[in-house]
């Protein structure tokens, strides 16, 4: 039987993560206007990707968590025309983010695009930082690839299920990693696990299946750092090419030649 026209297609998605919006357009993360600098990476985006399939907002879109600040990331995103996921992560409040998306599609956990499927994961626990995946996420994941052998599929959660070499924040990653690899390797189509949080580029491969983190829109964390320090690189974004045989095309686009007024000196965020 011949293949559908979708499974003909290469789909393209562009993640955008851990954007730290207010509600007020007047708060600052650690001297950055986040909100400013979501709008610089939006309009590369749509200068650099003029045909996207899917928005994955792959967590920390508020600093607040509150409605206020999921309307600003709305809104500055809706010029790119294009259907979005959205999935929490630790500074969201997950039922706060719920109810703003209360009637939309925006946090369906599963999604097929092209020849592929889309897993979205909520690896928050309440009130911490770290990660962890419950039980009933563990059980989504595993139904969701079990319904669909056929598609290669991505899986996309916050929190970093791996080491990234920057010894802080290898102690907010994902807590139970284990449990979901003995969930994913039993799966031969997934292709793909891409997270935020570390707000910095990871790009390695783990079992023949690739795994990613991309920049944040905001304030980046220096790569190898022992201790907080933020980062020199600019705000950015990443694309994803789906092709239909389950290869990948993928890159990292960054908003150079504007000073976002970064307060380097940070402790913390």
């Amino acid at each position: 039987m011949a293949k559908s026209p979708d499974f003909l297609t290469a789909p393209l998605v562009v993640q955008l993560t851990d954007s730290h919006l207010f509600a007020s357009q007047e708060s600052r993360l650690l001297g950055l206007d986040t909100g400013y600098s979501l709008e610089r990476v939006v309009e590369q985006v749509r200068i650099e990707q003029p045909d996207i399939d899917l928005i994955l907002a792959s967590g920390d879109l508020a600093q607040d968590s509150t409605l206020e600040a999921y309307q600003r990331f709305h809104d500055a995103t809706a010029s790119l025309a294009a259907p979005a996921r959205w999935l929490p992560g630790n500074h969201d409040k997950v039922d706060v983010m719920a109810a703003f998306c209360a009637g939309t599609d925006l946090m369906d956990p599963v999604l097929d695009l092209g020849a592929w499927r889309l897993i979205l994961l909520d690896s928050t626990i309440k009130g911490a930082v770290p990660g962890r995946f419950e039980p009933d996420q563990l059980e989504l994941l595993e139904r969701a690839l079990s319904e669909a052998p056929e598609r290669p599929t991505l899986v996309s959660f916050h929190h970093h299920p791996v080491p990234v070499g920057c010894q802080w924040m290898d102690l907010l990653g994902l807590q139970n990693p284990e449990a979901l690899f003995a969930v994913l390797d039993r799966f031969k189509q997934v292709r793909v696990v891409l997270w935020g949080h570390i707000h910095q580029e990871y790009d390695e491969v783990r079992n023949g299946v690739r795994l990613l983190a991309s920049p944040s829109t905001g304030l980046q964390f220096e790569p190898g750092s022992d201790d907080f320090k933020v980062g020199i690189q600019a705000p950015g974004y990443r694309w994803l090419r789906l092709q239909p045989d389950g290869s990948l095309e993928t890159g990292i686009s960054r908003v150079e030649g504007v000073d976002f007024g970064i307060d380097f000196n940070g402790s913390g965020y």
